[in-house]
């Protein structure tokens, strides 16, 4: 494993590493000094597995996650497939007349998700890999639930919307097409566009 992480958050440190040879990234929950050390360690390792669980339901209702090599429950971490391709926030960036069909399999996935009673939790586009085969993969579910209700998918959407208007400005259409595609195959997505205009007003109002 790096000794130094490729990326450090809040919750977790990322690592390259190897599984049984083949190329791997490492994912390790920091312990947190100001929780008791048993204590901290059984909400890790908690968080550990449900992150993992998600990964799995969120494959068998169609969506492409990182494949899990490993899970260590006494020192928190995640070893999972490494995934070669873009991140769609570059991508689109980088190639702004595909964004409208790269948006429409984002909102095709975020779908089958919602559909599968599962949630993100932190969906933005840094989130999201174009893999060299063609399809998008959703990492990082250390914020998402399954068994959901509306208000799950309304925030999903609204974190979606947020991180275009923010990191991806003049591409409107794209996001609208996105949207489109996910009421084509969400069952119920009337009731879901409804929960994300509550959330907005909600924000509006407070």
């Amino acid at each position: 494993m790096d000794t130094e992480p490729i990326a450090t958050g809040a919750e977790a440190d990322i690592y390259v590493t190897e599984y049984l040879g083949r190329p791997a990234i490492a994912k390790v929950r920091s312990p947190k000094a100001y929780r008791h050390p048993e204590l901290d360690r059984r909400i890790r390792s908690s968080r550990i597995r449900s992150e993992a669980r998600l990964m799995k339901d969120a494959r068998e209702v169609g969506v492409r996650t990182p494949f899990i090599y490993d899970i260590d429950i006494i020192d928190c971490a995640i070893t999972m497939e490494y995934i070669s391709g873009k991140k769609i926030k570059d991508l689109l960036d980088e190639e702004p007349e595909k964004a409208e069909i790269v948006c429409r399999m984002i909102g095709e996935a975020l779908a089958r998700l919602h559909n599968g009673g599962i949630s993100h939790g932190d969906l933005t586009t840094s989130n999201m890999i174009m893999t060299p085969e063609g399809r998008i993969c959703f990492i990082d579910f250390s914020m998402g639930s399954s068994k959901i209700e509306t208000e799950e998918m309304g925030v999903d959407i609204r974190l979606l919307e947020r991180a275009f208007s923010s990191a991806h400005p003049g591409l409107e259409n794209a996001y609208k097409a996105l949207i489109d595609e996910y009421c084509i195959q969400k069952k119920d997505s009337k009731a879901v566009m409804n929960k994300v205009q509550e959330i907005k007003d909600r924000g509006r109002y407070t």
